[in-house]
């Protein structure tokens, strides 16, 4: 089960990814039900700083099919400032509660609700779907996934986005056994975080390419506590013996692009036979960069991957499995 001594520690990926914003309760036993919930709404888009309120508005009346919960931890990921921009695919309806996930403890239950019950953590069923950022909601159980409570509350709140991406993509998109190589950027990403602990738990290997900073030597060994096989920098990758360190190294099997441009050019020249390179984000906001040569000589696949479609492609039996192998690792 995951813990703070767990092969798979979920506290680093707050590193860039998700920075870390919570509300504390001292205790998930005899929480009381309020009348009004506090949240955090825009009733337009625009900069955070400049529509984000702080709002208390009545709760609804819980119906047979809800449940009331009491929001424990919830994260602030890039997407989530997106949404509140105007500059991301999902768009609720105005106003809308800002956050897309989290996890709360299940207070109140309405009379038809069988698979939940008082004291019980859960997440959003679909990341971005309820609004996380307020201190309690009612919504349908079935808009729920129960997860485990004797796991720290972060590690709990992050089990919708970050490390959903990264397990799915080393499990959906090439048959990794012990000794294999993926190839990533944006390596001090939480994403990227979480690819270099599950591969270290299979034994798989990485290449991780990050950004040239000053503070260089500490990130590198940050990187290499968690489980990094190799750290290279845009410009080290260019070096002699960078290069021929590498070449030792069996080809990536998988290579894993967040930021686009030269940098995802630089992971497929990583890459082997046959290797697919999966694209989840573009933070440089530049086109996947992906050499003729690499496509017809060395078959490389290219393909997008957005934990989002998935949620809405898989049921909630999905969700939960893949949830439990995570919590597990």
């Amino acid at each position: 089960m995951l813990s703070q001594k767990s092969g798979l520690r979920l506290q680093h990926t707050f590193g860039s990814g998700s920075v870390y914003a919570c509300r504390r309760l001292a205790s998930t036993t005899a929480i009381p039900w309020p009348t009004f919930a506090k949240q955090l709404l825009y009733h337009r888009n625009g900069a955070t700083t400049n529509v984000l309120q702080l709002e208390k508005n009545k709760l609804p009346e819980i119906q047979a099919s809800d449940v009331g919960v009491a929001m424990l931890r919830s994260p602030v990921n890039p997407a989530d400032v997106n949404a509140v921009e105007g500059v991301y695919p999902i768009r609720p309806p105005m106003p809308a509660v800002g956050g897309g996930e989290g996890v709360g403890v299940v207070v109140k239950v309405g009379e038809g609700v069988t698979d939940l019950k008082a004291g019980d953590w859960v997440i959003p069923r679909a990341a971005g779907a309820l609004g996380t950022w307020q201190s309690h909601l009612v919504h349908a159980a079935d808009n729920f996934v129960k997860v485990p409570n004797d796991i720290p509350a972060e590690y709990a709140s992050i089990l919708s986005v970050n490390p959903p991406t990264a397990f799915r993509m080393l499990e959906d998109f090439a048959d990794l056994k012990e000794g294999d190589v993926v190839a990533q950027n944006g390596a001090t990403s939480a994403v990227g975080r979480a690819v270099i602990q599950m591969c270290a738990l299979k034994g798989v290997k990485t290449i991780n390419l990050i950004r040239d900073r000053p503070n260089i030597e500490e990130v590198t060994a940050d990187l290499k506590a968690l489980g990094a096989t190799y750290v290279v920098t845009d410009s080290s990758a260019r070096l002699p013996e960078t290069r021929a360190m590498l070449k030792k190294e069996k080809s990536a099997k998988l290579g894993l692009n967040c930021v686009g441009g030269k940098s995802c050019a630089q992971i497929v020249r990583y890459m082997g036979n046959n290797g697919v390179l999966v694209t989840y984000g573009g933070m440089a906001k530049e086109p996947v960069t992906l050499p003729t040569a690499s496509q017809i000589f060395q078959n490389i696949k290219a393909i997008g991957f957005w934990m989002s479609q998935w949620y809405t492609e898989r049921g909630k039996a999905d969700r939960l499995r893949m949830v439990e192998d995570i919590a597990g690792m």
